[in-house]
């Protein structure tokens, strides 16, 4: 019998956008882009620790951000709520391996700056969905993990399938690229700029 697992760490790395166009807006205020993301090999570092209850907390608390807006949250409570709705098969987890709760200890190395647009929140996000899909056993697709990682934000996708990507439509539509390796100097100065306030200026080129 295979011992399961109860905890977990993950590197939860930065992505760059090479390039970006905005081409359009939706009706639903998203907006339709092409871009090209460079993951990196740098990021901050998530540890899981299953619980056993149906709690999920996470430490430390990132400053000014509240943790029922904490993306590592919303991913978590994500994928909880999808599983409470769609039982797991019997034949996809084995009685034995299985897990009765949905709980999880979340500690957070936090390194990637937030508010300089490499995807720190995104990031955790998509590792937080890949982790609690192996620890929670619920052994869903990367497909179904993207599609419950795209509404917590358009760069989720790009992260849970974990490659270099060209990207249409929001961010969801994604191709692989093969990047010869470089190296980058990443550099933010002192100053934060939020990516919804960006995207909602009336001032935005979008064609």
């Amino acid at each position: 019998m295979n011992k399961v697992s109860t905890h977990l760490s993950l590197l939860s790395p930065a992505k760059l956008n090479l390039m970006l166009h905005i081409t359009g807006r939706r009706a639903d205020g998203y907006h339709q882009l092409q871009t090209l993301f460079q993951l990196l090999d740098y990021g901050d570092t998530l540890h899981y620790q299953l619980r056993q209850d149906n709690q999920i907390t996470l430490s430390p608390s990132i400053p000014g951000v509240a943790d029922q807006d904490n993306l590592i949250i919303k991913a978590a409570k994500a994928l909880q709520m999808y599983l409470i709705q769609n039982p797991l098969s019997p034949t996809k987890a084995q009685p034995q391996n299985s897990h009765s709760h949905y709980g999880v200890d979340i500690q957070l190395e936090k390194i990637l700056p937030m508010g300089g647009g490499i995807g720190g929140g995104s990031s955790n996000a998509a590792t937080t969905l890949l982790a609690l899909n192996h620890l929670w056993q619920s052994h869903l697709s990367i497909d179904k993990l993207a599609a419950i990682g795209l509404p917590l934000g358009a760069d989720v996708p790009v992260f849970i399938r974990g490659h270099s990507a060209w990207a249409e439509g929001i961010g969801e539509q994604l191709q692989p690229v093969k990047i010869p390796p470089s190296w980058y100097c990443v550099i933010k100065p002192e100053s934060e700029i939020s990516t919804a306030k960006i995207f909602s200026h009336k001032q935005l080129t979008r064609d």
